[in-house]
This record gives C-alpha cells, sequence and structure tokens, in this order.
C-alpha cells in the first residue's frame, strides 16, 4: 500500500514587515497630529487603531511567526494589541463603561510600553539602521507621554505629538523601502544594515 506524499508548499513568502511597519507608521502619525494639537482624536483614529494599527499588525505578526521571524512576530504582535488596548480603552469610557484612565495609571501603561519598546530597540542593533530609528524615536515617544500624562503638561503632550510624527514617518520608510527595494531589485531606499542581515 502506497503512502501517499503530503501536498506540496510553496515555501516562498511574501514579506509581511513592510505592512506592519506601514500599518504602525500611519497610525501612529495621525494620533500624534492630534498629540501635537491638530485635531481631537475622533472615530478617524478609533478605527485606524482597531483595523490598521490593530488587525493588519496581528496578520503581519502572524505571518513573520510563519517565517520564523521572533522578533518581528513579538513586536507587529505586541504593537497591534497595543492599538486595539488604546481604542477599547477609549471606547469603553465613551460607552461610561469605565471611567478614564487616572494620571498615575495612564503614566503606568505608557511607561511600560516604552520600557518593552527600550528593550526591543536593542535588539533593532543588530539589524538595521531605519528599524533603530523607529524603535529608539518609538521608545521616547513612549516616555514623553509617560510624562506628560503623569504631570498633566499640556506641553509635554504636544512635544511628544511631534516627535511621534517623526517615529511614523519613520517607519512609513522602513516599510516603502523595503517594498521598493524589492519591486525594483536593487537598494532604491537604503535600510542602513547592520550586523546580521534581515
Amino acid at each position: 500500500m502506497a503512502v501517499s506524499e503530503p501536498p506540496k508548499t510553496d515555501s516562498i513568502l511574501a514579506n509581511p514587515a513592510p505592512l506592519g511597519l506601514m500599518a504602525f507608521g500611519i497610525t501612529t502619525v495621525l494620533l500624534n497630529l492630534s498629540n501635537a494639537g491638530f485635531f481631537p482624536v475622533d472615530s478617524i483614529i478609533l478605527a485606524m487603531g482597531i483595523f490598521y494599527g490593530g488587525l493588519a499588525q496581528l496578520v503581519a505578526g502572524a505571518f513573520e511567526f510563519r517565517k520564523g521571524n521572533t522578533f518581528g512576530m513579538t513586536a507587529f504582535l505586541s504593537y497591534g494589541f497595543f492599538w486595539l488596548s488604546f481604542a477599547f480603552m477609549i471606547l469603553l469610557h465613551a460607552l461610561n463603561l469605565v471611567s478614564a484612565p487616572g494620571a498615575t495609571s495612564a503614566a503606568a501603561y505608557l511607561f511600560m510600553w516604552g520600557l518593552f519598546t527600550l528593550l526591543m530597540f536593542v535588539g533593532t542593533l543588530r539589524l538595521n539602521g531605519a528599524l533603530m530609528v523607529v524603535f529608539g524615536t518609538l521608545a521616547l515617544l513612549f516616555f514623553l507621554l509617560a510624562a506628560g500624562a503623569y504631570s498633566g503638561n499640556s506641553t509635554v503632550n504636544q512635544v511628544a505629538g511631534y516627535e511621534g510624527v517623526i517615529c511614523g514617518l519613520s517607519a512609513m520608510y522602513a516599510s516603502i523601502a523595503q517594498v521598493l527595494n524589492e519591486v525594483y531589485k536593487r537598494q532604491l531606499l537604503p535600510l542602513f544594515p547592520v550586523g546580521q542581515k534581515n
């Protein structure tokens, strides 16, 4: 009796990182334009936080898992759930189901995300300069937002907003560089690799 062979699958997978980086980048820019004072947090930011910043990064993280990329999986799944938690905090308060976060709890929440990001930044030192900028500016953003939440100083939040726009734009750059470099089959936009190759 012959044993049937398992179905053959194509081992070549698309790179999920550009999706995750762009989802993070655009959503971060929009939120931080609000932090900088250009417009209030509204349904646009909530919808982006749930679907693009949240769910799209979860998809990217799942495919990084499939590729065996622990760093990418941890980053995209974590920040995808960050965006979902951020959006749900706002929704739960808007629906009068829970009270708004207090200054201390909001600062603790943001500080812990800053600490996580700082630890992840150490990993980027073996990847590339583009990711160093993304994670370095993101860690600074979380710490600034934590300080602003704890102190209630609107100027700190506004500074964080401008810094956050830079962070989001750096993620968008890291995303589109990977897309265009693959499409053009050459380094059109540099990622400044260091240490081990991606």
